[in-house]
């Protein structure tokens, strides 16, 4: 299975960040690390706090960038998105989890950026 090199999951995540704010989120964290998972992008849209999950890539071969966000996946991030919430006292702030998948051409331009909202519930 070919893996995303750190380079292109960094690109990704940058493009996701600028997407982000030009649509009025404000960033609160980029890579928020708790035990051995992270979270891509925490923002702040209005009142909600949406966690993010950046896909991206440079072909299509194994099929679209979002497909690779599997329950297990969710699970993580789910966990991770608890831990934050419990860290910073927002336990009782809305949230919601999205998917930013971003298709790259060869030479890095974006070909696709789709954001899914509310691509997945909590997850346990």
């Amino acid at each position: 299975m070919q893996r995303s090199s750190p380079n292109i999951a960094k690109i990704g995540e940058n493009i996701a960040a600028k997407h982000l704010k030009a649509h009025g989120y404000q960033i609160l964290a980029q890579n928020y690390r708790f035990q051995r998972g992270e979270i891509d992008l925490i923002a702040l849209q209005g009142k909600r706090i949406v966690f993010v999950e950046v896909k991206t890539r440079r072909s299509l071969k194994f099929g679209l960038p979002q497909y690779a966000v599997t329950q297990q996946k969710q699970k993580q991030i789910s966990k991770i998105a608890l831990a934050y919430l419990q860290a910073e006292n927002m336990l009782d702030v809305p949230c919601r989890f999205d998917v930013i998948a971003i298709h790259l051409s060869p030479q890095f331009e974006v070909l696709r950026l789709e954001q899914i909202e509310n691509a997945f519930d909590f997850l346990r």
